[in-house]
């Protein structure tokens, strides 16, 4: 029996992780001396209520190697043969080098394949998703973890940042501090590419960045092509909600859905944003 192991970053609604048998290790959150687990005792309404009450912008924190390690240990038992642990991209977090020391300290145990998405948010959960399935088909590990290594060469992350202060004080966004520091006003489109963040261009409205969102994701992929899709959103359901009618009624979608995102990446990008996860089927 195969397992899917992933980490909070991957946005999956709750439903889904229980039809496919996900299971989520969470990522840590720390606002000062308080620290808490992602899914586990820190949900979004608490996320933005410390914010508030502290005046602190909280850092993130990949889980332990002794949480995978137990997490893993916990699966041989239940009867898992094999485990794939897929994870947040390894350039902005250190999460897949928790994962993938945890898979040597139980290699006599159960054999774990740790894998680098190069992403995250639901271009991470619809992969876990597709590894899921496989598994139930019938796949190998190894055909799943090759499975895995082609959705990561097709996947498309575009956001359209809202709030700049989030980014601003992040220490995970590379080359984007020094852009975003003149932006003043400006609404930028940044994207995922090899796992590392960078800006696309940049809007001087918020309803023409997202005019622009859809058209930088139809320059990408035919809107004819299948495409599993994720629409992210922080602390902006309305314009999220509209969104995913936008590009539904746009593209082939397979799989597709609409979801907040998690408070771990959120630290890094803001609320407001608006993000658009996809791939080619």
């Amino acid at each position: 029996m195969i397992k899917i192991v992933t980490d909070t970053t991957c946005d999956l609604p709750p439903a889904m992780v229980e039809e496919y048998d996900i299971t989520v290790v969470p990522i840590n959150i720390q606002f000062g001396t308080d620290e808490y687990q992602e899914g586990v005792d820190l949900d979004w309404d608490l996320f933005y209520r410390k914010i508030e009450e502290t005046g602190l912008l909280p850092t993130s924190a990949q889980p332990s190697i002794g949480a995978f390690a137990e997490t893993y240990r916990r699966l041989a038992r239940e009867g898992a043969d094999a485990i794939i642990s897929t994870h947040v991209t390894s350039k902005l977090s250190g999460t897949y080098q928790s994962a993938f020391q945890a898979a040597k300290e139980v290699k006599d145990e159960v054999k774990v394949y740790a894998h680098d998405s190069l992403a995250g948010a639901p271009a991470l959960g619809l992969a876990c998703v597709e590894a899921s399935r496989m598994a139930r088909a019938g796949n190998t590990a190894e055909e799943i973890v090759a499975r895995l290594d082609e959705i990561r060469s097709r996947i498309n992350v575009l956001l359209v940042l809202e709030n700049l202060e989030y980014p601003r004080k992040s220490g995970r966004v590379g080359g984007l501090s020094a852009a975003l520091g003149s932006l003043l006003k400006m609404k930028p489109i940044v994207t995922l590419k090899d796992g590392l963040l960078e800006t696309v261009e940049t809007v001087r409205t918020r309803k023409k960045s997202l005019d622009r969102l859809v058209e930088l994701a139809e320059e990408r992929v035919d809107t004819t092509v299948p495409i599993n899709m994720g629409v992210i959103h922080a602390r902006a359901p309305e314009v999220g909600h509209e969104m995913y009618s936008r590009v539904t009624e746009r593209f082939n979608c397979k799989d597709s859905y609409v979801i907040e995102l998690c408070a771990s990446l959120t630290v890094h990008f803001g609320p407001g944003v608006i993000g658009l996860c996809f791939y080619e089927v």
